[in-house]
């Protein structure tokens, strides 16, 4: 079966919502060097609510982008780990966050002239 992102009603466009999410990048990108603990993510993706990070670790272990291994301990120790089919999307992930982290300062100045030309057009009359 051929999909087709561009059509509203093709099942790619969940997965593409899915992925494009930042707590999604930020979290495959976190867990890039080996499992982590949840307490861990959390620390390490500051902003994140304890609810946003749960959601998200579920959505994708679902997705079988991250799979949960639980330790039988005092306490119970929670490890979260990219799947292979999480690692094989991780390429992606961290290309767009070095992307990101490398533009952010001409996305800024893109931003801030657009800002400025779009103040000086919203001063002038309107003369409809």
């Amino acid at each position: 079966m051929a999909y087709d992102a561009y059509l509203a009603t093709c099942p790619t466009r969940q997965l593409l919502d899915r992925i494009s999410d930042k707590w999604v990048s930020l979290l495959l990108n976190a867990l890039a060097d080996g499992p982590q603990r949840y307490s861990g993510l959390s620390r390490k993706i500051a902003g994140v609510s304890q609810k946003m990070l749960t959601q998200t670790l579920r959505a994708l272990e679902r997705d079988g982008l991250v799979c949960r291994s639980v330790t039988p301990s005092v306490p119970v120790r929670v490890d979260y780990a990219l799947t292979p089919l999480g690692g094989s999307l991780l390429p992606v992930m961290r290309a767009i966050k070095d992307w990101a982290e490398m533009h952010i300062e001409q996305v800024a100045a893109a931003r801030d002239a657009y800002d400025s030309r779009s103040l000086g057009q919203a001063s002038l009359p309107d003369n409809g």
